[in-house]
């Protein structure tokens, strides 16, 4: 019956067979390597190609000239060298039974003119984009004409490589920034009506297919509603189309929406807290009215719902490409009748703000994704059983007691409280971000197949671990809140644990303080604003929650817009003292005036971190034959841990996630992952 699937069904893309309905879309993790697509690159697309995907699209923005600078890491289609390296890579995925294409595009204004070869960026008209910040120069018709050769030249090195297609993009860039009248207002013949302002994007198309040939796959990802005042409209788009159509665009990747500022981005690609595949139904709208193949990604992150767009043909190929950076694996799982042991995609949108926080996407909860030469997805079974006592069922504990259990081991968890989740339960408290919890069940339900015994309600004591006779003990017991960078005051106020765990509900006028820059003072500041407090938050930052990314902030921003949430920059939080009153007045200091101002409120709320819980890792260290060493060279380079301080110790002994430092989720399962996949 599995035959039957939908999404296993093969599909023929004019000239190219594919072999299932799946799609991992164009977009662009950052793993290229001098802008080519080296080996990290490979790996990465080639093992959703091993994880069964019919289609993979690399390149997700690989621009075709050089007044089009990479953004983030975009491959570099006007240099002739790429032809190998993407050769290799399609030769790659081609043998493990998957097609490659290519997105191809020039930026426009969405990109920075400081940077590579520090030219002026171009764009219809002189429109600054929020998003990247640069001012672009008017494109000249020289521009033009150039612009049209490099995308020709760029289509003809993707064919040249053996790639089955490419697909041009037109959503925030150069395309559709004269297509749309929102960002045109030229006078000249590239501009006005519906006819001149698609003009050049109808060069551009006629050209490439000139360059490739009628056989080669074109399509084309293009905005079809923009969603926008003014913008580009509906009907318009499809008018547009119809005439892309007629100078050889092949199928369409439909986006709604636009990219041009973090709030607008946040919309196209839609982070946890919001509906399910959100522009599904528009997508079968436009699907209605042509005759050309259609796809779409936008939050589809479950079989379920791709398979609904398929089957009800909404879609002819479903856009998971998330759920594949999640798990790679994902139509491999759902051909082999493993559809309940697929990783799921949680939506929290840490793989894209990744790229920019630190350089290259990052999946929330898969950190094997991204590192494929040095990590694997699929877990090997070790040489040997041993017996394994993991302490604490948060991130890094259960990834610890997953990964040990997969290598089979015997392994046994012990949680102090009657629930797993550690922190992430408190993330979770947030209704727009209970989908954390994806992360906890999937990890408990993976460590229990492998053979996992889990005991909570156990504060585990020295005593408790040595009880079963450890070869390996795993110290994951999290971290604590961490007031002690308050010089006075620290026992009048609450943390963040307090409001999220629901401990306390502030009201009134509450103050929150930020130390920390990320999710959790955010989660307790939309709570309490959410429940009726009248809240202040402050930071000693320049900017506010600078450790959330663009993807996250728009939902924090537009909740404290909506509840009048007061931000102060620039900031730290001294002192706090009880009034007459009996309020608290918060002494505020700046760092740059060098004086302080006071805040006199109902309640103050601190975040800074958490403090490692490792009273029970000291008491099991002088037992430990490693002393609780860890060999770095040894960790990074994926070899086992050797360490011997102790020659009588019992037991290795090793500490991850919070426990060693307050970090990431990221960090936690990173820990553990890679540590654990050598014992």
């Amino acid at each position: 019956m599995r035959t039957l699937d939908p999404l296993l069904q093969p599909y023929d893309l004019r000239t190219i067979r594919l072999r299932n309905r799946v799609v991992s879309t164009s977009h662009e993790p950052a793993y290229s390597e001098d802008g080519m697509p080296k080996d990290r690159y490979l790996r990465y697309h080639l093992e959703k190609a091993r994880g069964g995907v019919g289609l993979t699209m690399i390149g997700g923005s690989a621009v075709v000239s050089p007044d089009s600078p990479p953004a983030f890491g975009n491959l570099l289609l006007y240099r002739d060298e790429i032809v190998g390296w993407l050769r290799r890579l399609t030769d790659a995925v081609h043998e493990q039974g998957a097609a490659v294409m290519c997105q191809v595009t020039h930026l426009g204004r969405r990109s920075t003119d400081d940077t590579a070869d520090w030219l002026p960026l171009v764009y219809p008209s002189a429109q600054r984009e929020p998003a990247h910040r640069a001012f672009p120069k008017v494109a000249e018709p020289w521009d033009l004409d150039r612009i049209v050769r490099d995308y020709a030249d760029a289509a003809a090195r993707c064919q040249a490589a053996g790639l089955d297609g490419i697909e041009l993009e037109a959503y925030g860039h150069l395309l559709d920034g004269f297509l749309s009248p929102l960002t045109n207002d030229r006078d000249d013949a590239y501009g006005g009506d519906l006819a001149g302002r698609a003009a050049f994007p109808r060069r551009v198309i006629r050209a490439v297919r000139e360059a490739v040939g009628p056989d080669f796959v074109v399509g084309i990802r293009m905005s079809m509603d923009e969603d926008l005042p003014g913008g580009l409209g509906r009907a318009e788009a499809l008018a547009a189309l119809r005439a892309y159509v007629a100078d050889g665009i092949d199928f369409l990747s439909v986006i709604k929406g636009t990219i041009e500022s973090d709030a607008h981005l946040a919309k196209v690609i839609p982070s946890m807290g919001t509906p399910s595949a959100p522009f599904l139904e528009f997508a079968g709208g436009i699907k209605r009215e042509l005759d050309i193949p259609v796809m779409h990604a936008s939050r589809i992150s479950d079989v379920a719902t791709a398979r609904y767009a398929v089957r009800e043909g909404l879609l002819d190929l479903v856009g998971m490409t998330r759920a594949q950076i999640a798990d790679p694996h994902l139509v491999r799982k759902l051909a082999d009748g493993d559809e309940d042991r697929i990783r799921p995609c949680v939506g929290a949108n840490y793989c894209l703000d990744a790229i920019y926080a630190s350089g290259d996407a990052k999946c929330i909860h898969n950190p094997a994704t991204g590192r494929e030469l040095t990590l694997p997805h699929l877990i090997q079974p070790a040489a040997r059983a041993r017996t394994a006592v993991v302490v604490g069922a948060g991130p890094a504990g259960l990834e610890a007691a997953r990964v040990l259990g997969e290598r089979g081991h015997r392994v046994v968890v012990l949680e102090a409280a009657d629930v797993p989740g550690g922190q992430i339960l408190l993330g979770a408290a947030s209704p727009r971000r209970r989908d954390l919890v994806g992360i906890v069940d999937w990890r408990v339900s993976e460590a229990k197949l492998a053979g996992v015994e889990f005991r909570y309600g156990v504060y585990a004591e020295e005593g408790d671990v040595l009880a079963y006779d450890p070869d390996v003990v795993v110290v994951a017991t999290g971290g604590l809140p961490n007031r002690t960078f308050l010089a006075e005051g620290q026992n009048l106020v609450l943390d963040t644990w307090d409001v999220m765990d629901g401990a306390a509900r502030p009201r009134g006028d509450v103050l929150v303080y930020d130390d920390h820059g990320a999710e959790p003072a955010m989660d307790a500041a939309e709570l309490l604003a959410g429940s009726g407090a009248r809240v202040e938050i402050v930071t000693p930052e320049r900017m506010l929650a600078v450790k959330v990314g663009g993807m996250n902030s728009p939902a924090y921003l537009r909740a404290f817009a909506e509840h009048d949430v007061r931000t102060t920059l620039a900031y730290r939080l001294r002192a706090v003292r009880r009034t007459d009153d009996g309020r608290l007045e918060a002494e505020l200091f700046s760092e740059y005036a060098e004086h302080s101002v006071r805040r006199v409120v109902d309640h103050v709320v601190v975040e800074h971190g958490t403090l490692p819980n490792d009273a029970l890792y000291l008491a099991l260290r002088a037992g430990s034959s490693n002393g609780g060493e860890v060999d770095h060279a040894a960790l990074i380079g994926g070899r086992p841990q050797d360490v011997v301080r102790n020659p009588d110790g019992r037991y290795q002994l090793f500490r991850i996630g919070d426990a060693v430092s307050s970090r990431t989720i990221h960090a936690a399962v990173y820990d553990a992952l890679r540590l654990c996949i050598t014992v």
